[in-house]
């Protein structure tokens, strides 16, 4: 028996062209049909008649450590899956479980548990893992403990590859690094998303790496090379580069709202990327946790290490959106793609971030105020407000 769901009275939203008003016909989690006073006979109902719904492509986080209490780097089943869960809720319907800097066998620990990952019903979609560490600067370490970090090789990576059954989607590289260069070089033969983050390159070395594949900047402004007039660094780099969007974390605490609006007009939606690089706090109240055997304390001022550095966040894509929307005034088109759309390109999955039949039936459904009311993930309802 197939699974079906009607979809009536909403307006949906894409990352280009009008929205439109009407409805949506799903099988199998899969959109079979699009179009206004559709009546197919359904197993479940949703009727927006009335609620001023948006339909939107699924939010999709590249970056996230963790939440609910739980963190990639746990390396359990019931870490991922309490993960999985948990995002629903804030409209997330995919996701990269993220790693950090810390003992090779803790990596690799985290990787082989990712590669035995299955997902269940109510649980957003693991997409694949986003590496971020331990190939990055010392002089940018962040949170990332300095201990740990190494010079990057194309075997290493390749063992990574293969031990976490071929999930790893995207490398945080800090390419200016002993053997940087040379493992870009290496890692085109791989169907990974090159990343540069916590790094201190100059703009000469930032636009060597673009040439060697990288497409993409982590967390932007964050542990890299700020922009100064006689050195753009890493920031300036990234910034004018068209073929690098760039991740960006709108809490306003790793960016300043004025910064946030700076990278809009810089790189206009295309260019950016909603993450929230959230740690295990997030969704808990505030206090005292781990990040990668480090003391952090979560305060209403965000999540800080002893000396001061930030470590993560505790934000949802929920308020990412938000917040998005509040600080650049930006239209509801140009949320779809940076909280879903470039996410679903930079990764080829070509069914997802956007609403189109025959594409993925991945729905965040939200009021006017950008509150999400249910989550849909392939084709079922896996979270309803209350």
């Amino acid at each position: 028996m197939k699974d079906t769901l009607l979809i009536s009275n909403v307006t949906m939203i894409n990352p280009d062209g009008q929205p439109f008003e009407g409805d949506l016909y799903l099988e199998d989690g899969k959109i079979i049909q699009i179009g206004q006073g559709l009546s197919m006979e359904a197993e479940q109902y949703i009727n927006g008649q009335n609620k001023d719904w948006l339909l939107l492509p699924g939010y999709i986080d590249m970056h996230i450590h963790g939440s609910a209490g739980h963190d990639t780097m746990d390396a359990t089943q019931l870490a991922l899956h309490e993960m999985a869960q948990s995002l629903v809720r804030e409209g997330v319907t995919g996701f990269l479980a993220t790693t950090m800097t810390q003992l090779i066998a803790e990596i690799e620990s985290a990787l082989v548990n990712v590669a035995h990952y299955e997902r269940r019903d109510g649980e957003a979609d693991l997409l694949g893992i986003h590496v971020e560490g331990p190939f990055v600067s010392k002089k940018r370490a962040g949170a990332q403990p300095v201990e740990y970090m190494i010079s990057p090789t194309i075997e290493q990576f390749a063992y990574w590859q293969k031990i976490s059954n071929h999930r790893i989607r995207q490398i945080t590289v800090a390419p200016e690094i002993e053997g940087g260069f040379s493992f870009l070089e290496a890692l085109k033969n791989f169907n990974v998303i090159p990343s540069i983050g916590h790094s201190d390159a100059t703009i000469e070395e930032v636009n060597k790496a673009v040439t060697l594949g990288i497409s993409q900047a982590t967390h932007l402004y964050n542990q890299m090379r700020p922009f100064h007039h006689r050195d753009p660094g890493v920031v300036g780099g990234v910034l004018l580069e068209d073929k690098i969007k760039v991740e960006l974390i709108v809490d306003f605490v790793h960016s300043h709202p004025h910064s946030v609006k700076l990278a809009y007009r810089t790189k206009g939606a295309k260019g950016i990327i909603l993450i929230t690089d959230a740690m295990r706090a997030k969704g808990l109240q505030n206090g005292e946790y781990d990040l990668g055997g480090q003391t952090v304390q979560v305060s209403e001022k965000g999540a800080h290490l002893a000396n001061g550095s930030l470590a993560g966040s505790v934000l949802t894509m929920e308020q990412a959106v938000k917040n998005m929307k509040a600080i650049t005034n930006c239209s509801l088109q140009e949320i779809v793609a940076m909280s879903s759309t470039n996410a679903a390109e930079q990764l080829q999955l070509s069914k997802k971030g956007r609403i189109e039949e025959g594409f993925d039936a991945d729905f965040v459904v939200l009021d006017r105020q950008l509150n999400v009311q249910k989550t849909i993930c392939r084709g079922k309802v896996v979270f309803e407000k209350s």
